[in-house]
């Protein structure tokens, strides 16, 4: 059996990811604000995740993740008074569309998908306790700051010297716009401002407003995992500030560790240069499924280079990962469906068992992914060549198809792609969607008419939009 050894930025070592209570890791991943669709640097992110858990899990480990939403902060509740909509409202559709994404990237689901505003209350009782602990203060305008001058260690995750952070002059800095007593304090409690926040606001004993980003986590993560959990994931981005703030307001609330590993991925760029939207190099899952690319192609690409190496993404890589998708298919074409883990006494048999040993060995340390793909690779070759020869008994079969589904354990790319809704109907179904929005019914009718004869139903549920192929649904009432 195989223990992963897991870089640890806090200590910046690799470091065994064992469960502290003996049971289950308990693994709290950062998850995105439902203020828009994610992009495909999130889901880099959060496939790196996934591969972890995966490989936690072919080891034998037992995983307890959350993976949260942010549901309130300044650009959701700046979305729903420009859209003109109740902040629950607005987020609602950006979260479907989150869960849809990971769905078809065959992300593994978390145990639990908190959503910020469901633990205002909690929220409101760790301030409380910091304020009780002078780790926090009131300002005068109701809002609520942590003082780093309290936090000893601040800056031992983002190994920053940041001494003038805890002592200097009032200012600003990780874009909380507020006075306040030292320049590093964060917003803790953001005091409500009616033309900012519009109808968004809960009562508190410092008066109304909303909880500050980087509580929202801390408290989520206490709540639900526990005061010291076992690991905590995210982007290389999210190190300073958020994550070294959660550790801040963590553990002046607790008096404990937070959390006892730290990893990060880190980030992908287009073409060499960082994704923008001014650039027009921004990419949403959306935005590549609508130029045929299948998700096996996308969910290989974004996890095969090292997590802690930048990944530059181009439309040949991502050709390039269809290729090597459809290799691992096509071997898995040629064995059978079942397979055994009993390794047959042959030459064979002993070079695919150990092909297998590489492949784990090289999760096992730091998820090496570009050193196990490189052993599944060479452990196709042989098999083929093996196949191609007629040589191959049926033991032999069986053992060489457990070593193609233990490596789809982790990729989970084997499985046939859901036929992707073509370039033509994804952009009628925005357009219904605005019209929609804009309570323009007329033209939704129209524009829903034009996708039947396309050859896709569309119904309006609940959750939003749901396009089927060539099956008949229900009229719109």
């Amino acid at each position: 059996m195989y223990t992963l050894q897991l870089y640890d930025t806090l200590s910046r070592k690799e470091q065994p990811l064992l469960p502290s209570d003996g049971k289950s890791i308990r693994m709290y991943t950062c998850g995105p604000t439902v203020y828009d669709f994610a992009h495909i640097g999130n889901f880099r992110t959060y496939l790196f995740e996934d591969l972890l858990r995966r490989t936690l899990e072919l080891f034998g480990s037992s995983v307890c993740q959350v993976l949260n939403l942010t549901d309130v902060d300044d650009k959701t509740i700046r979305g729903a008074l420009q859209r003109g909509v109740p902040l629950e409202v607005y987020t609602t559709e950006y979260k479907k569309a989150f869960f849809d994404d990971l769905r078809t990237l065959r992300i593994e689901q978390a145990e639990y998908y908190p959503e910020a505003t469901a633990y205002i209350a909690d929220m409101i009782e760790m301030v409380r306790l910091l304020i009780e602990k002078r780790h926090a203060y009131v300002h005068s305008d109701g809002s609520v700051y942590f003082s780093l001058k309290t936090a000893i260690e601040y800056g031992k995750l983002s190994h920053l010297d940041l001494e003038t952070l805890k002592s200097g002059a009032s200012g600003r800095i990780s874009g909380d716009e507020y006075e306040k007593e030292g320049v590093g304090d964060f917003v803790l409690w953001k005091a409500y401002e009616p033309g900012r926040d519009g109808p968004v606001y809960w009562e508190s004993p410092w008066g109304k407003g909303r909880p500050g980003w980087h509580l929202e986590c801390s408290v989520m993560a206490k709540k639900l995992l526990g005061d010291t959990i076992d690991l905590h994931a995210g982007g290389v981005d999210l190190i300073f500030p958020h994550h070294e703030n959660e550790i801040a307001q963590s553990e002046g609330c607790t008096e404990k560790p937070f959390s006892l590993h730290w990893a990060h991925a880190e980030h992908l760029l287009v073409d060499h240069k960082k994704m923008s939207k001014s650039l027009g190099n921004f990419y949403t899952l959306r935005d590549l499924l609508s130029k045929q690319y299948p998700p096996s192609a996308i969910r290989y690409f974004l996890l095969s280079t090292h997590y802690r190496t930048q990944l530059n993404f181009t439309f040949q890589g991502l050709d390039a990962a269809w290729t090597s998708v459809k290799r691992i298919r096509d071997v898995a074409a040629r064995l059978p469906h079942e397979s055994s883990q009993q390794q047959p006494p042959t030459p064979f048999g002993t070079a695919i068992a150990e092909f297998h040993s590489l492949f784990c060995a090289a999760l096992a340390r730091d998820l090496n992914i570009s050193e196990a793909l490189c052993a599944l690779f060479e452990g196709i070759r042989l098999i083929n060549h093996h196949l191609d020869s007629g040589m191959v008994s049926s033991a032999e079969q069986l053992f060489a198809a457990y070593f193609i589904q233990t490596a789809d354990r982790i990729l989970d790319v084997i499985r046939p792609d859901e036929e992707a809704i073509p370039e033509e109907v994804a952009a009628l179904l925005q357009e219904r969607l605005a019209a929609r929005k804009n309570k323009e019914w007329a033209r939704s009718d129209g524009l829903r008419a034009k996708i039947k004869t396309l050859g896709y139903c569309v119904e309006d549920t609940p959750e939003g939009q749901k396009v089927t192929k060539g099956v008949p649904c229900q009229e719109a009432k």
